[in-house]
């Protein structure tokens, strides 16, 4: 069960999915300065690619009981998606551009500022 603000530590604004990537593709590729998500795998396996700038590691999700929280300013990478693979994302609020990092160098320099 999953609840916002009891074992979620926000209100959950948004819901999405992602599903049917390609063998060797990626997702995500971008920080951001405000939101934070919990990714759960509902279906499958991946593994999710963090830097905070400084530090670099990689967690594999793979159990649907279990999730890994984004905080603000990780850079992440969602990497080697088994077939059939799905990654529920809650998100702390609605989708909104200028929260984004998309370029790394960019993410790299405010990690610094």
């Amino acid at each position: 069960m999953i609840e916002g603000e009891d074992n979620v530590p926000f209100q959950i604004a948004r819901v999405y999915y992602i599903y049917g990537v390609p063998t060797g593709a990626q997702r995500g590729g971008h920080a951001h300065r405000e939101l934070r998500q919990l990714l759960v795998a509902t279906s499958g396996s991946f593994d999710v690619l963090l830097d905070d700038g400084v530090e670099q590691r990689t967690i594999t999700l793979d159990r649907p009981s279990e999730g890994l929280l984004l905080t603000p300013m990780i850079w992440r990478e969602l990497v080697d998606f088994s077939p059939g693979a799905v990654c529920m994302v809650l998100a702390s609020a609605h989708y909104e551009e200028s929260d984004y990092f998309r370029e790394y160098e960019g993410f790299l320099a405010a990690t610094r500022a």
